[in-house]
């Protein structure tokens, strides 16, 4: 596990990532945890004293960054501008997804196919989206939105934009 300090920074407009809250990871500390990856890892530590696990997204040249979400930031009360003490190191615990998921992609060869090409980053969301909804009535509902915007290539907001616009029509 490595420890460096960084200064929380947020995004001001930056496509999806706008409004992000992140801290940078250059490449030659991003190699001390997983050396010569271009490509978006899964990681586990704390920032201070809030443990966490997520994921580092490249942003070229060797860089990436860590999205600290709401959450930690009340947690250890720093914002935009504060300064933080990260310890971090890759997560390498094997990734599980929502087996309903599983068995509905498994009877639906196009939905597969694109599932097989998003990265596991992508399918660790879809999948935590799933399997946080309270009732199986949602929990179906979300599958069913899956399935319908895998075939078609949708970004997770693609999907939940297609899905407020049916109700609205």
């Amino acid at each position: 596990m490595i420890e460096f300090k960084a200064i929380l920074q947020k995004f001001a407009s930056q496509g999806e990532k706008t409004g992000w809250t992140y801290i940078e990871i250059p490449s030659k500390t991003a190699n001390k945890i997983k050396a010569g990856t271009k490509k978006s890892f899964r990681v586990k530590g704390k920032i201070d004293s809030f443990a966490f696990k997520g994921s580092l997204l490249p942003m070229g040249g060797g860089d990436f960054i860590f999205a600290v979400k709401g959450e930690i930031r009340k947690k250890i009360k720093k914002f935009k501008g504060d300064t933080v003490i990260v310890k971090m190191e890759e997560d390498k615990a094997p990734v599980t997804f929502n087996k309903d998921l599983l068995a509905c992609l498994a009877d639906d060869k196009k939905a597969k196919t694109f599932w097989d090409k998003i990265p596991t980053s992508h399918k660790n969301y879809y999948s935590k989206w799933i399997s946080e909804a309270k009732t199986d009535a949602t929990k179906a509902k979300r599958i069913s939105m899956v399935l319908d915007g895998l075939p078609k290539g949708w970004t997770f907001g693609e999907m939940l934009r297609a899905e407020r616009e049916k109700k609205l029509a």
